[in-house]
């Protein structure tokens, strides 16, 4: 009896060893449009990060679960910067391919010169300036790499630039070079409209062309990246063409669910197919997780769920209607020394070296006006900008990632200007925020949370408080609870006072901000408009998630 015992544990041991949980969102918070791809037994993912800088972020992972930065596709200036653009304009949409030693990276810089590919022979870089592509006309362009050729195809406009209907657009594809980096030959239109013209489908987007077993797929989203998002598929013998769409689409979509659900994933589309560690497909997709109705502030995430296919077609989360926040997997989970990017976590964020890859600017990155130190940690100049601006202010971010959480930071500051502020940003746009910071009200210090406002490029002061001005150093802590946040500070450690609770948290949301980003907390130290030499020392960023559905 004890021998059958000891082998039943063994077996359960070897089974559970061979068992991975997925958790998703696999990338939690910000993190939109994810494209991967397969390398040898590594697997590669991009996001898309709009005006914020360095841009479209570079993970790496070996189960598809733990993924850990690994650079940044735009990290130098003279690569490109999006000075002058609103915060949901920029980068649209990468998509990550490799070739024959080489690592090919499409995207569209949107509103400028259009669609570009960059290259690297390492996914961490450096990667090369950009080449431009004005052929390629539209957005969301990707290689397709075939045996003896190559293709970009993308998401364009109406044939003969004459929409049916709003949102009717057509997807298309050259061959392309990927020596010369370069189109060949004729634009070829694969898709007009969508899977259904008649139907009048609009903006189908995001497509990837890939082959399996003779046949080569188009897969796309239709229906706006918003609550109608979905995920479609089409088949052809060629690689130009005609597609035939699967009877059945989509293959992914939570449009038709109860809104009401509990704990609802939503807008789920914009997916890529892979090849597990376990020689099974899987789907990486953004999706949101709203906290009532439409309303969510952690921006599109990446999502994964496991394919099936069904008479030569894929059906991504087939055994749900729902997206799980967690399944299973028949294959070996490989951790990494990284933070966290799903279910609960917590971290510090410290400045003595060098800035973490996770952490944001806005449009460019200019190292003049901030130094890092052990003692004092990231030390930034007070400068005219301001975060309702759009150009390049002192102002360091990290994404929101949970419904639920808190960021907190030590600041070392002080000034008698009321001009002068420093302090920690709950950001979504250039109108939707809020900023605890320190300042000066006739002279004297005070504790004060502004809320961005919506008509005008000003701020609204919402609450202050007044402190010694001999406590030059303060701490100061934002809390979010779903569409709920307070703002609390300290001038001892954790001997917290709340300036302003129950906040209504719906002002960050996408739907009342619009655009496509999440929030992010941002410390931030400006001179409102005018010259200042003074500056602001942040010691730390602490963040921890408490999402409920993880506890």
């Amino acid at each position: 009896m004890k021998r059958l015992l000891t082998i039943l544990l063994m077996a359960c041991s070897v089974f559970c060893q061979s068992q991975i949980k997925f958790i998703n969102p696999i990338l939690a918070g910000f993190y939109p449009d994810p494209s991967v791809t397969k390398v040898g037994d590594n697997y590669y993912l991009v996001n898309s990060t709009f005006s914020y800088f360095p841009g479209i972020p570079i993970f790496q992972s070996k189960d598809l679960k733990n993924w850990k930065q690994i650079g940044n596709v735009i990290d130098r200036p003279n690569q490109m910067n999006f000075m002058g653009d609103g915060t949901s304009r920029g980068l649209f949409a990468p998509s990550i391919n490799y070739f024959k030693g080489t690592y090919y990276l499409t995207c569209t810089l949107i509103d400028r010169k259009g669609n570009f590919v960059m290259t690297a022979k390492n996914p961490a870089g450096p990667w090369s300036d950009p080449t431009w592509l004005p052929q390629v006309k539209g957005i969301d362009p990707s290689l397709f790499f075939d045996d003896d050729k190559a293709y970009i195809v993308y998401n364009s406009d109406a044939p003969d630039n004459k929409p049916l209907y709003s949102g009717h657009r057509t997807i298309r594809t050259y061959e392309f070079d990927p020596i010369n980096l370069k189109v060949i030959g004729e634009e070829v239109q694969l898709v007009n409209g969508g899977v259904d013209i008649s139907k009048k489908p609009v903006w189908i987007e995001g497509p990837h062309i890939f082959k399996r077993e003779n046949w080569y797929y188009l897969c796309a989203a239709e229906g706006g990246t918003s609550v109608n998002h979905s995920q479609v598929i089409l088949r052809s013998k060629s690689a130009i063409g005609p597609y035939t769409p699967y009877q059945k689409n989509p293959i992914l979509t939570q449009r038709d669910l109860d809104p009401r659900r509990k704990n609802p994933v939503t807008s789920a589309g914009h997916a890529e197919l892979v090849e597990g560690p376990d020689g099974k497909t899987y789907a990486v997709f953004l999706a949101v997780r709203p906290y009532e109705g439409n309303h969510y502030n952690t921006g599109r995430e990446t999502f994964i769920a496991p394919v099936r296919w069904v008479d030569g077609w894929p059906i991504i989360n087939p055994d749900h209607k729902e997206i799980q926040y967690q399944f299973t997997a028949g294959f070996k989970e490989v951790k990494q020394k990284a933070v966290p990017q799903s279910g609960n976590f917590a971290y510090r964020t410290t400045f003595e070296k060098s800035l973490d890859l996770s952490l944001l600017f806005l449009r460019t990155k200019d190292t003049s006006w901030y130094k890092l130190d052990r003692i004092k940690g990231l030390t930034m100049k007070l400068r005219p900008e301001t975060c309702m601006g759009k150009g390049n202010p002192s102002f360091v971010a990290k994404r929101q990632q949970h419904l639920s959480c808190t960021a907190s930071t030590e600041l070392d500051f002080e000034t008698t200007a009321a001009n002068e502020k420093a302090g920690l940003l709950i950001f979504q746009s250039e109108k939707n925020f809020y900023y605890i910071c320190k300042s000066a009200d006739n002279g004297k210090t005070v504790i004060q949370l502004f809320k961005g406002n919506e008509e005008s490029k000003g701020m609204e002061l919402l609450a202050q408080q007044p402190i010694s001005a001999a406590s030059k150093k303060v701490y100061i802590k934002i809390k979010a609870d779903k569409s709920l946040y307070s703002f609390s500070f300290a001038t001892k450690p954790n001997n917290w006072i709340t300036l302003k609770d129950n906040v209504d948290g719906k002002f960050l949301s996408t739907e009342t901000a619009g655009g496509f980003i999440g929030s992010v907390f941002a410390m931030y130290a400006t001179s409102s408009g005018k010259t200042s030499t003074n500056q602001a020392s942040f010691k730390w960023l602490d963040y921890k998630g408490d999402d409920e559905i993880y506890r």
